[in-house]
This record gives C-alpha cells, structure tokens and sequence, in this order.
C-alpha cells in the first residue's frame, strides 16, 4: 500500500482514543518500547503527530529534522489537549493529495511524499499497538493503515539501510499470524508481549 493515497483519520482516531484511556497511574507504566513507559510513548506520539502534520504541509524546519534518537520524549501538562489535536492536524493534513507527491522530510531524512504517508501510518498502528499493550486495552487497528505500515515495514525488511535498519531485529511469528500481528513481528516487538 506504499505510495498510494488514503485517509490517517481513522487511525489517529483509535490512537486519540487509546490515550484518552490512560489514567495517571499508568503514565509509568512499562510498553513494549524498550526503555519508555508510557509517560514517554505518549510524548513521542504528540512529537511524531506534529512532525508529520508538517511533513504532510511540507512546512519543513525543526520539527521535521528532528531526529527521533534525540533524547527521550516525555509529555507535557497539556499533552491530553494536546496529543489528540496534533493527531487531527496529522490527518488533516494528509487528504490534501499534494502531501503524497514530492519529495519531504520526517525525523530529518528526505522521503517521497508517498512513503513519508506509509511511515506515518507505521508510526501509528505500531505506537497504537505499544500503547493498547502497555494500558491492558484491546486493539483494532484501522485496515488501509494496517496495510500500509505492513507494506512499508515489509519493504524496510527486505530492504535494510545501510546503517543498520529502523527497527529491532525481527520476531518470528506464525505463518498464519493477523496482519496486525506480523506487523508487530516486523517491527522488532514480541506480539505476545505483556507488561
């Protein structure tokens, strides 16, 4: 699904909706990222959201040179007002179909317009998934971004930069596996994780 058009809302929808769950007390909490709770998952989903509204804008400068390594994310005091906003101007920002075409930066590298929509998507549905995981919530995905982050996450396996890959090794999972499930393999996390 790499390089064709379609609408984030629906999964930024689901991840609003997630974090609207979280209560205090799980701001601590272990995820399945090594070495953020959910205090720290929570502020990469607000950065990576405004990172990729821009990208989408293509309003490049810092907040889409940021490398993701910079540092751990934490939240602010305004992050429940703040993360669901920024997830609705990352979905805004991508039905303009100019955000798929051209040429773009997200976390400081240049990508077509295209493949940066498919990382987004990635960042969303496998954040999403960490986040349901680390709270004890089900998790269900939106199917065209499902598709496009195993899309781009299957290619990026296959295809691995040179400086070592974007994500941990592998998990083996069943043939048989959900997709969402062999997305989550893909991805360097254990589908079976559990806090």
């Amino acid at each position: 699904m790499t390089g064709t058009m379609f609408d984030l809302g629906p999964q930024t929808v689901v991840v609003a909706r997630l974090a609207e769950e979280v209560t205090d007390e799980q701001l601590s909490a272990a995820t399945p990222c090594p070495d953020l709770a959910v205090r720290n998952l929570l502020g990469h989903l607000v950065g990576l959201s405004i990172a990729f509204r821009d990208a989408g804008r293509k309003r490049l400068g810092a907040t889409t040179d940021t490398s993701p390594d910079t540092g751990t994310p934490d939240i602010g005091p305004d992050w429940r007002t703040q993360l669901p906003k920024a997830l609705a101007e990352l979905a805004d920002s991508w039905r303009d179909p100019a955000a798929w075409t051209g040429v773009t930066r997200a976390g400081g590298v240049n990508l077509p317009g295209s493949v940066a929509g498919a990382v987004a998507a990635d960042e969303l549905v496998i954040h999403g998934w960490d986040l349901a995981r680390a709270i004890g919530r089900s998790y269900a995905p939106d199917p065209a971004a499902l598709e496009a982050a195993y899309g781009f996450l299957l290619s990026a396996a296959e295809h691995p930069p040179r400086d070592g890959g974007l994500f941990g090794r592998a998990v083996p999972v069943p043939r048989d596996a959900s997709l969402l499930d062999r997305a989550v393999g893909l991805s360097g996390r254990d589908p079976g994780w559990t806090p």
